[in-house]
């Protein structure tokens, strides 16, 4: 578990890094975005991911990384505007939002932590297509949450559909870059 901690971390600093640059950059005018502005982000990415997997021909500079980074920044942000319980255009510092998404993603990985425990890391015996899947799916499930209110019957919220894409985000990073690690370099 103690390399998952750590390629998880890294996976994160990565994405962090970038949010950040990207804060300084823009503000944060994400703060304006309502959930279905949110979700509509991801599933944007979601679906070039798997339309980049079933074609294998880019044409736009971003790579499959580089969308995952996205979505688990866009997934950080979900969940950020969930406690902030307002779409609104108020401008964070770059340190406010820097501590919201470490926050953020440390109440994630504790979820992580116990979700492998009991799955025994069972992510790393999937495919990166099973990890778009699976997010598409959470997104779709979103959009049927909000369609009805933003009530379930018996299925979980909003905020633990973010946090799973967060993860598979996560994961996927992580065999991306296990995978890049395992291909015989040019001599």
């Amino acid at each position: 578990m103690s390399a998952t901690l750590q390629q998880y971390d890294q996976a994160v600093k990565v994405c962090k890094d970038i949010f950040i640059k990207k804060t300084k950059d823009y503000g944060t005018s994400w703060r304006v975005l309502r959930t279905i502005s949110v979700i509509d982000q991801i599933y944007i990415k979601a679906l070039r991911i798997r339309n980049l997997q079933e074609i294998k021909e880019q044409k736009v500079a971003d790579d499959i990384p580089s969308e995952f980074i996205g979505i688990l920044n866009y997934a950080v942000i979900g969940l950020i505007q969930l406690q902030m319980k307002e779409a609104t255009v108020d401008e964070l510092s770059v340190e406010q939002a820097s501590d919201l998404y470490d926050q953020t993603v440390q109440a994630v990985k504790e979820i992580m932590i116990s979700k492998n425990h009991d799955y025994g890391e069972a992510w790393r015996e999937m495919s990166q297509q099973s990890l778009v899947d699976l997010i598409l799916v959470k997104l779709l499930r979103m959009k049927q949450i909000l369609e009805n209110d933003g009530r379930t019957l018996i299925s979980e919220g909003l905020d633990a559909n973010y946090t799973d894409i967060l993860n598979y985000a996560a994961f996927a990073l992580i065999l991306i870059e296990q995978q890049n690690k395992q291909k015989p370099q040019p001599a």
